[in-house]
């Protein structure tokens, strides 16, 4: 008998272990489910939920060889999904010369120093800086760097990736001179006296250095792609949607054939290539759980600190301009791509920052939306920022989601004002404006242009409190938006971006069992206090991949 229970209990045991069940017990669980809006524990089995609800009941699936995780009253949320990144990038920015802490133009120039002595000879990119943070808010000199780097090529980028800065020796290898003419959709900075290249080099025009610049070898992007899936798991992120370019997407298809992609990648390939993915009859939700295609990328305009961004009117600031479409825009590529890549289900996601430049794709997705077969597309603008009043039921009315980047509201509030004047600033980041009108609203962070803590995003989009703590009461306060609101931003409506809502961004059973646990119950905090909360555990397909130490 005692030999029977014995081989009993060891089949049990096997059972269990080949289950893999865990149960999350003890918690605050915000499930997104909308039946069952609090919980207590979560059971997972495998990769799924299996059972969200009482602890009592929880326990019931105690069998031989489950694994109790006793969360001690801390808040659980599905996984942050974050609705745009740069990831691959972002990693190796992480490897590289890092400026965004260059406070002082002084400061600018030792750390480019600093690293061209480390470095000799080697390229040198990266950066991220911002001009706005300096004391002086002037955009860098070539002339500033050239002294202390001769024989080593400079091109840094701001933080926005649309201008960056070049040294002379780049601008050689390059072949950019005083007689070089600024190409369509960008602008290569002169000196008004000289006419020579001060090294400032905007949208189009950068990549005139970009194709001079060696590429990177594969142990880089791999240790590119691994320190960026490190900082996704210790902020709680486990799904992104990613600017995928095709040597990206061969390293992170290498890491879901080791097993080591812990982070869900929904790829967004440029749309000059969309051709590509119809010739391997790619549709929109194409690949697996950890990677998929069949969505697409492209650009309508710059950057508001670049002074790229498309307005209807000239820029308070340089009334000379009033931006830079992109020249894919201006020649009609993008429409006519855009209409053969609906036709073919594959998603459009455009980037628009300028209220010219929204009320433009907005009148792209419209007729396309006419002319083509009716499917469920789920356009999508990226960032759209500055959004006349007018326009927003446009978004409601064409199904465009507004896929925005909430930190960037109180980054850019430091000096958007000088920018565009206050009239415009009216409608700048008007994240409440999209919500009341019933417009599908989804966050992320623009990873590495902001930080890819989402619980900054979500501080951001709830205080509006710009980073120079002049506006303790809200840029644009009308605008905040709820803790529930942001949340379900940052996961639900982020995995509808992405045509995952019924297997992601809520606590549901048969829902791939993607959770971050935090430290703070950021619904019963001060708002102000939600940027100190951190993410005490990452949990993606059951298993924990990160635990704060």
């Amino acid at each position: 008998m005692k030999k029977f229970l014995l081989l009993i209990l060891v089949l049990l045991m096997n059972l269990s272990a080949q289950k893999n069940v865990a149960i999350f017990s003890n918690a605050r669980v915000y499930t997104q489910d909308p039946a069952q809006k609090w919980a207590e524990a979560v059971v997972t089995e495998g990769s799924r939920i299996v059972y969200v609800g009482s602890n009592k009941e929880a326990m019931k699936h105690n069998i031989a060889g489950a694994v109790i995780i006793d969360l001690q009253g801390k808040l659980v949320l599905p996984g942050f999904i974050d609705n745009h990144t740069h990831f691959i990038a972002g990693g190796f920015y992480l490897n590289g010369l890092d400026l965004r802490g260059a406070k002082q133009i002084t400061q600018f120039i030792s750390m480019i120093e600093d690293y061209a002595v480390k470095y000799p000879g080697k390229w040198i990119t990266g950066g991220d800086w911002d001009h706005e943070a300096w004391e002086i808010k002037e955009l860098p000199d070539k002339s500033w760097i050239d002294r202390y780097t001769p024989n080593t090529p400079v091109f840094v980028s701001r933080f926005d990736g649309h201008m960056g800065l070049a040294n002379s020796y780049a601008l050689k290898l390059a072949g950019i001179t005083k007689d070089t003419p600024s190409p369509e959709g960008g602008l290569i900075v002169k000196d008004p006296l000289t006419g020579e290249p001060t090294g400032m080099l905007k949208d189009n025009a950068m990549n005139l250095i970009f194709g001079v610049i060696p590429s990177s070898s594969e142990e880089e992007y791999l240790r590119a792609a691994e320190s960026a899936l490190a900082e996704a798991n210790r902020y709680g992120v486990t799904s992104v949607q990613d600017i995928t370019y095709s040597k990206d997407l061969e390293i992170y298809q290498r890491l879901e054939n080791e097993n080591k992609l812990t982070c869900r990648i929904y790829t967004r390939t440029p749309v000059d290539d969309y051709q590509s993915l119809v010739n391997k009859n790619i549709r929109t939700g194409s690949g697996s759980d950890f990677l998929r295609m069949g969505s697409l990328k492209g650009f309508a305009d710059g950057s508001l600190g670049s002074s790229t961004a498309w307005f209807f009117e000239p820029y308070a600031q340089d009334p000379g301009t009033s931006g830079l479409p992109n020249d894919i825009i201006t020649d009609g590529r993008l429409r006519q791509w855009a209409i053969d890549a609906d036709k073919n289900h594959l998603q459009l996601c455009i980037h628009a920052i300028g209220d010219k430049a929204n009320d433009y794709i907005l009148g792209m997705y419209e007729e396309i939306a006419k002319i083509n077969p009716q499917w469920d597309r789920r356009f999508r603008i990226e960032h759209a920022q500055h959004i006349r009043f007018e326009d927003i039921p446009r978004f409601k009315n064409a199904g465009v989601i507004a896929s925005v980047q909430p930190y960037h509201c109180i980054d850019d509030g430091v000096w958007a004002e000088r920018r565009i004047g206050p009239e415009r600033i009216k409608y700048t980041y008007p994240f409440r404006s999209f919500l009341d009108q019933g417009v599908r609203l989804c966050f992320g962070t623009d990873w590495t242009v902001a930080p890819i803590n989402p619980l900054l995003g979500i501080y951001a989009a709830v205080t509006r409190r710009t980073l120079d703590g002049k506006n303790p009461e809200g840029w644009i306060p009308e605008q905040k938006l709820t803790v529930e609101e942001a949340v379900q931003c940052y996961t639900i409506n982020s995995a509808y971006a992405a045509f995952e809502e019924n297997i992601k961004g809520s606590l549901e059973r048969g829902k791939l069992a993607d959770m971050v646990v935090l430290d703070k119950n950021i619904f019963e905090i001060k708002p102000e206090e939600i940027q100190n909360t951190n993410v005490v555990m990452t949990i993606l397909g059951g298993k924990i991949i990160y635990e704060k130490k």
